[in-house]
């Protein structure tokens, strides 16, 4: 179970990775911005490169630091960069905010936290959606717990062995889910 909640806070992460281009007022300005989202998995049909002028004026003020370069961008990268804006402008500023925090905390992990996070969205997405949903319930839960109750929790999973944490996931998958109370 654990093992299951801390997956679950990896892979939040990693979303907000995707909708976490930057903020309105602080477009990105550097390569490694440029670079943060993941690429494309493979087997992804290929997309038409998108022209500057089809962007809308708030794309093109929010994207501006790609303009010089937009035609030289991969068209997969313009499509995550297009779609990224779309979703940037449907936020609250509260959950801009929320955003670009998450951003902020992406690009000061190391690369292979980076990639290792990466993998981990990638299991998350290949996993039933039934599995995906019960995920994502796990780490709700374990994000509505004290603070103390997730410190102490992680620690217990860093003291197990993995064949601990194997079996503790194993018996979380097997438990009923909890009972929900009617909306």
């Amino acid at each position: 179970m654990i093992r299951v909640l801390f997956l679950c806070a990896s892979l939040t992460l990693s979303a907000a990775l995707s909708f976490a281009q930057t903020p309105a007022s602080a477009p990105p300005t550097s390569a490694s911005a440029a670079s943060a989202l993941p690429a494309p998995a493979a087997g992804v049909v290929a997309v038409a490169p998108r022209a500057w002028g089809s962007l809308s004026p708030q794309q093109q003020e929010l994207l501006q630091s790609y303009q010089g370069k937009w035609n030289s961008l991969p068209p997969e990268r313009q499509q995550a960069l297009t779609k990224g804006s779309q979703r940037w402008m449907s936020m609250t500023p509260q959950q801009r905010s929320g955003a670009q925090q998450r951003f902020s905390q992406w690009r000061a992990m190391p690369p292979e936290q980076r990639q290792l996070l990466r993998q981990r969205w990638q299991e998350f997405k290949s996993l039933p959606p039934e599995r995906q949903r019960e995920v994502r319930e796990s780490f709700n839960r374990f994000r509505q717990m004290p603070p103390e109750r997730r410190m102490q929790l992680r620690q217990q999973w860093r003291q197990m062995t993995p064949e601990q944490r194997h079996r503790a996931v194993q018996t979380m998958r097997a438990a009923p889910p909890p009972h929900r109370a009617p909306h």
